[in-house]
């Protein structure tokens, strides 16, 4: 669709077809470009007659390099005109911040190599004073049919370029004056060189390394070193996490408030990690721990926090559960995690030995006269028989209380090594005394 001119500094691209009843911009930047003219250009009706011939294929092919862009438009009766619009470029240390905005964030990179624009980018370029993206009054044009302000052809070639950015925001970064090539470049090396400084091999490196002190010398002074500071107090409250409302329109599919949700979660849930680490909060209750969580248990897991009704009906749907499963399950995590989300949803079939050690526990748990007519009902499961009240065996030898809510067996309680202790958080229920 394009090639590069001489040196790199130059893209021509071929002229579109017709864009009958199509949208002329689909991306965010696209769309911002063409906000850019509606808001700069005087005269709507040129600016409509300009979509006319944008939408017939009336722009030639389109050329486009640093501050510049043109084309010839075709009028109905045949004549071309000669349309350029001008773009500022950016100055060589504006450059050079741009760069180093872009290279902060991998995210950044990845999004143009994917041939997107990342907004953080342009918002933090906008923070530093650089606009990349035009605004009011930066789309300057220049005509062969003299017209002072934006006309037919000139608005005609903006529409146009509108779609050329859609599929490539490189245009515009070429428009602000280098290539793409240049740019990814420039990018790599940036990369590199922070890499390799981070590691102590690059060229802000001292090649001989630091002096370094004779072992025996370090070892003699062992009792003189000051000691190593305490860790830092761990904050009471998790961070702020960052706000996704960026005045721009996500992608299809993209819901912000979700990500929103999760990145709290992330943060909660590091800073539960750090507080065990440095011997603070303990880790990550209900047994998330360091392990990975299957889908269905993290759905539980994040239920368990009651999140606003919107996120449980998206986890219950994610899972595969209805909202009343979804509820039972996480019921189950507050009181045990993966293990006791396992005892409500898996039926495990302890061997006989198990299941021999099982029967002693239970003779052992209660005196004479008191013992609760349990009776095995299938599995590791135990029925108070004419009772809604219920105790489960799980593989790590715990007991786990249960009672029937309607049709459903409802974990009541926190589980117990001792069947006795794990029934008493069944005490008081209807049908359970």
């Amino acid at each position: 669709m394009s090639a590069y001119g001489k040196g790199g500094d130059e893209r021509t691209f071929a002229a579109l077809p017709a864009a009958r009843g199509a949208a002329f911009a689909r991306t965010w930047w696209g769309r911002a470009w063409l906000k850019a003219l509606e808001d700069t250009a005087l005269d709507g009706q040129q600016l409509k007659a300009g979509r006319r011939h944008a939408r017939a294929g009336a722009v030639g092919a389109v050329s486009v390099r640093p501050g510049r862009i043109t084309a010839l438009v075709q009028d109905r009766d045949g004549t071309a005109h000669r349309a350029d619009v001008l773009v500022r470029e950016l100055s060589g240390e504006e450059w050079e911040r741009l760069l180093d905005l872009a290279v902060d964030s991998a995210g950044h990179v990845a999004a143009l190599l994917e041939r997107e624009m990342p907004p953080h980018l342009v918002e933090d370029a906008a923070a530093a004073g650089l606009e990349l993206l035009p605004g009011i009054g930066d789309l300057e044009p220049e005509c062969g049919c003299e017209a002072w302000d934006h006309c037919a052809h000139t608005s005609a070639l903006c529409y146009q370029v509108a779609r050329l950015l859609d599929e490539d925001p490189f245009v515009l970064l070429l428009m602000r004056g280098r290539g793409e090539r240049a740019v990814l470049d420039e990018l790599q090396a940036r990369g590199t060189r922070r890499a390799a400084a981070a590691e102590g091999t690059g060229p802000a490196a001292d090649p001989a390394g630091p002096p370094g002190v004779p072992a025996a010398e370090a070892y003699a002074a062992r009792d003189i070193l000051p000691p190593l500071p305490a860790p830092p107090a761990v904050r009471a409250e998790p961070g702020e996490p960052p706000s996704l409302d960026t005045g721009t329109e996500p992608e299809p599919g993209v819901e912000p408030a979700a990500l929103e949700f999760l990145a709290a979660d992330a943060a909660a849930r590091a800073h539960r990690l750090l507080g065990a680490l440095l011997g603070g909060a303990g880790g990550d209750g209900g047994g998330a721990g360091a392990e990975t969580l299957t889908v269905a248990q993290d759905a539980a897991r994040l239920a368990a926090a009651s999140p606003a009704p919107w996120v449980a009906a998206r986890l219950a749907a994610g899972s595969g559960r209805t909202p009343a499963e979804l509820d039972l399950a996480a019921r189950a995590w507050r009181f045990g995690g993966a293990a006791g989300l396992a005892v409500l949803e898996e039926e495990w079939n302890p061997d006989a030995e198990t299941l021999a050690g099982a029967a002693a526990r239970l003779a052992r748990a209660w005196e004479d006269g008191e013992r609760p007519p349990l009776r095995r009902t299938g599995g590791a499961r135990w029925t108070v028989t004419g009772r809604d009240a219920q105790l489960r065996l799980g593989p790590d030898g715990r007991w786990w209380p249960y009672r029937r809510t309607g049709t459903r067996w409802t974990p009541a309680g926190p589980p117990d090594h001792d069947p006795a202790a794990a029934f008493t958080a069944l005490a008081g229920e209807p049908g359970t005394g």
